[in-house]
């Protein structure tokens, strides 16, 4: 009998975490700096599961395809489980490395707004039942986003610190890190798409 998605997701959580302990040190942050790879790795998990709930989801509209509706609400859901649970992650990175918690930090701000506006809009979209709604919306709510995080400024929160880097050893690290995060994601949309079903 095949594990159903929920065991693989916390299975993958564990190999996340040990492997998150085994990250590479930085010179400057030293160890702190495994908070970062992982807040980092969080993050773009999120952005990968709402973005693929838009392309889903158009791809559902225009060629109107209604069995890919319900994978771009439960991409999306996934997406917002990710982007709420980094905010935390987001502080403890904050904290480790900063020693304190600069909430004014405008990438925190939008990481904020877009968590309760994400929280609301799938609230709406379970009472709205028809899954089309949620490709629609869920377009929508990338789109915008993707655009805020164009338009913000950082403040004490550097670019992209390790894409940057010339260390190729932490940016190999950190990819790898960043697909298991995403087989984790890959993992929870298979568990909401399955509890859509079954419901």
């Amino acid at each position: 009998m095949r594990a159903p998605p929920i065991i693989w997701f916390l299975a993958l959580l564990l190999v996340i975490a040990g492997y998150t302990l085994l990250g590479p040190v930085e010179k400057t942050l030293g160890g702190n700096v495994r908070v970062v790879y992982l807040h980092g790795a969080w993050v773009w998990a999120a952005l990968a599961a709402f973005s693929a709930a838009g392309f889903v989801g158009l791809i559902g509209l225009v060629a109107r395809q209604h069995r890919l509706h319900p994978w771009s609400r439960a991409l999306g859901r996934t997406g917002l489980f990710f982007w709420i649970t980094y905010l935390p992650l987001s502080l403890w990175a904050m904290q480790t490395n900063w020693n304190g918690l600069f909430l004014a930090e405008p990438r925190w701000r939008v990481a904020l707004i877009f968590s309760i506006g994400g929280v609301l809009l799938q609230i709406g979209l379970t009472l709205l039942e028809n899954p089309l709604w949620a490709s629609v919306f869920n377009l929508v709510y990338i789109i915008a986003l993707w655009a805020v995080l164009q338009t913000t400024a950082n403040v004490m929160h550097p670019p992209s610190p390790i894409l940057e880097s010339n260390a190729w050893r932490i940016q190999l690290y950190f990819a790898s890190l960043t697909i298991l995060t995403m087989l984790a994601a890959w993992q929870m949309s298979r568990w909401w798409l399955a509890l859509e079903t079954e419901g």
